[in-house]
């Protein structure tokens, strides 16, 4: 069992940038690889980023691509989005999700769900 809990989301302006972390339970974190996702109100939950459970390997979306960086530290058992050039399409609440061992772009691949942060991006 893996429990997740999101924080950093915040207003921020156009141009701007935020962190986003992931707090995970349990002693098999590294185990793990760990995607974060968003949901814009009316869309669809879509893949944004996502990192093997080494940390070795790390994927995006072709739109975040460039802007935001995911990174883990297994020790503390966290997964951050560091977001940079931040867009008012970037506006969503944003989750982080757990699968176990292989990364997928999917959100039916995943096992475990945070509860979200919402980031709003003003124009």
């Amino acid at each position: 069992q893996v429990q997740l809990v999101e924080s950093g989301g915040g207003l921020v302006q156009a141009g701007g940038s935020l962190r986003l972390s992931c707090a995970a339970s349990g002693r098999t974190f590294s185990s793990y690889a760990m995607g974060w996702f968003r949901q814009a109100p009316g869309k669809e939950r879509e893949f944004v980023a996502a990192i093997s459970w080494s940390g070795g390997n790390t994927y995006y979306a072709d739109s975040v691509k460039g802007r935001f960086t995911i990174s883990r530290d297994n020790a503390k058992n966290t997964v951050y989005l560091q977001m940079s050039s931040l867009k008012p399409e970037d506006t969503a609440v944003y989750y982080c999700a757990a699968r176990y061992h292989d990364w997928g772009p999917q959100v039916y691949e995943y096992d475990y769900w945070g509860q979200g942060t919402q980031v709003t991006v003003s124009s």
